[in-house]
């Protein structure tokens, strides 16, 4: 009898055991919402240089994408190693161009009064590019390794009521293996209001609207993030999440093992009572 006692005893405490296995394996929490860094087109400077600074959430795959300088590129003119890394307020050399022309003296007034010439009119358009990623690890900022998500709605619309425009997001790849954002290209300067909706069994981890003001020649890059929910994650149970994806399943096939085993056990223990 006291045989029986102990073994139901191992038995509780590996049924447990494999519980407290399975608890762990469950998906990773989001990051509170975090609106998405606007991107600033760099321009040159009075030598020809054109800078940036590298801010939060910047790669070198986004700097590149955006820029239109591949990753080689911006790694020579800047020494960088394979594996060095940039970080926020570094300033890249991104190419260069020819030195600025000298802006020429104003002329003299003329004693009689001549027509004024009209203003020659500037760059009236801007560039705007957004993704949505898999915010793997729900830090609600895009990794290099996270992908971007298909089947997204994009809608964006100007506050005077010109322009409304809708998209579907994709998970396209460029010649670096990096998502291609979905791009609205010669939108006339104005306010805008840019909505995101995430594609059926995701969560988003960004805020998904977001207000924008669209100068002259700005190209703007956006990233908005979604996680999968858990009625996805039950159903592709290889998924994974950052911080626990990779444990999920060894957890889940340790907590199986001890389950079996406490069975047997059982078994064995109404077997003894005969």
């Amino acid at each position: 009898m006291k045989i029986s006692t102990r073994i139901l005893t191992i038995v509780l405490v590996l049924v447990l055991l494999a519980l407290s296995a399975n608890f762990l394996a469950g998906p990773v929490a989001a990051a509170p919402f975090q609106q998405p860094t606007p991107f600033p087109t760099p321009t040159p400077g009075p030598d020809g240089r054109i800078l940036y600074t590298v801010q939060e959430g910047d790669t070198l795959f986004r700097i590149a994408a955006v820029s239109g300088v591949s990753v080689d590129e911006i790694r020579a003119l800047n020494d960088l190693g394979a594996d060095d890394i940039i970080s926020i307020g570094q300033v890249l050399l991104l190419g260069l161009q020819g030195p600025a022309l000298p802006t020429q003296p104003p002329a003299q007034a003329a004693a009689t009064a001549t027509p004024e010439p009209s203003p020659t009119p500037g760059i009236s358009t801007g560039t705007m590019c957004i993704l949505l990623f898999d915010d793997l690890n729900g830090d609600a900022l895009r990794q290099e390794t996270e992908p971007a998500i298909a089947g997204g709605a994009i809608s964006i619309s100007s506050r005077d009521g010109q322009v409304s425009e809708t998209a579907e997001t994709t998970n396209t790849l460029d010649e670096d293996g990096q998502p291609l954002p979905e791009c609205f290209e010669e939108l006339p300067v104005s306010d805008y209001n840019i909505t995101i909706a995430a594609p059926e069994g995701y969560n988003p981890t960004t805020l998904m609207n977001y207000a924008l003001s669209l100068g002259g020649g700005d190209e703007t890059y956006l990233d908005f993030g979604a996680q999968k929910n858990s009625e996805i994650l039950a159903e592709n149970p290889a998924a994974e999440t950052s911080g626990g994806g990779s444990m999920a399943p060894l957890l889940g096939i340790a907590g199986l093992v001890l389950l079996l085993g406490g069975i047997g056990l059982g078994v064995y223990a109404a077997r003894l009572r005969r």
